[in-house]
């Protein structure tokens, strides 16, 4: 590996070239969709939170949404249970609720957690149940305690980003009735975002953004309005599963957020590339009116 030493002169500059951005992003709310590869490998995940602490130092509020996917599905199968999927949707028993209740809620959430006051942040953990933060209903009888978000009460976030914390959200619904529910990661994320009215939305996933070919990493398609991802519904660019991810942002600019970016989290220090360079990372979804 090749180490570059920056002479102080050059560190001066890369800070000043960053100016413009911490301007323009502080005090404003970004909401972070985190989960995937990103996460289960460590040196990553290490880098993915020192640049969370960083932007929330320099006065950006930084709301933190995690899945879990995989490890639900190791300790399912530690447990004797083997993961099943209809339409890329776990299908969520009894049983399996209370695994990946105990895994985001617990394991995945306390780790990330530790992870960034480790890192010199401040930090706070809550579920999609504290407070009531994301209510839901049955998305559909053959999935079991999967859940459909019915209405967000964004205080219990609201509070912790006036008390300086960087919110760390589980992604588990409840109905009125005092049921859990699995929820969508990206989709609760979307909603989240949204109530807060968010600057921005990046979610982190295993693709450099949306491409114009699917094995071809250089037609990557760096920005799309709401009327020219339709187009690329229509053309079959958009596909599999990247069909959820920008729904999901279509629904979350829909909802007040500004913009919304789908972009690598395998990427070293890609969320610093979006907020702090003019290059930005992945492919930004925005309205008409942001271009």
């Amino acid at each position: 590996m090749i180490h570059c030493e920056f002479t102080n002169a050059q560190r001066a500059e890369v800070l000043t070239a960053a100016l413009p951005y911490i301007k323009r992003y502080n005090n404003k709310i970004v909401v972070v969709k985190y989960g995937g590869n990103a996460m289960i490998n460590e040196q990553l995940k290490q880098q993915v939170m020192e640049d969370i602490v960083l932007l929330w130092l320099i006065g950006v509020k930084i709301v933190l949404v995690h899945g879990g996917g995989p490890e639900i599905s190791d300790l399912m199968k530690l447990m004797g249970k083997k993961p099943e999927f209809v339409d890329g949707l776990r299908v969520t028993d009894k049983e399996t609720m209370d695994i990946v209740q105990m895994v985001l809620a617990g394991k995945v959430n306390k780790t990330l957690v530790n992870l960034l006051e480790m890192k010199g942040g401040k930090a706070m953990g809550i579920s999609g149940m504290d407070g009531r933060l994301i209510e839901s209903q049955p998305k559909d009888e053959r999935l079991g305690y999967v859940g459909d978000i019915t209405k967000i009460h964004i205080r219990p976030v609201v509070d912790l980003l006036e008390k300086g914390y960087i919110p760390v959200v589980s992604t588990i619904g409840c109905d009125r009735q005092g049921n859990a529910y699995n929820i969508n990661g990206d989709t609760a994320a979307a909603y989240i975002a949204g109530a807060l009215n968010a600057e921005r939305l990046i979610m982190m996933t295993d693709v450099a953004g949306i491409l114009r070919d699917k094995d071809d990493p250089t037609t990557l398609i760096p920005n799309v309005t709401l009327s020219e991802a339709e187009k690329l519904f229509e053309e079959g660019i958009i596909n599999g599963g990247m069909i959820p991810k920008v729904n999901c942002c279509i629904e979350a600019i829909h909802k007040g957020v500004k913009n919304v970016v789908i972009m690598d989290g395998r990427v070293p220090h890609s969320i610093l590339m979006e907020i702090l360079t003019d290059e930005g990372a992945g492919t930004m979804v925005m309205g008409e009116e942001n271009q």
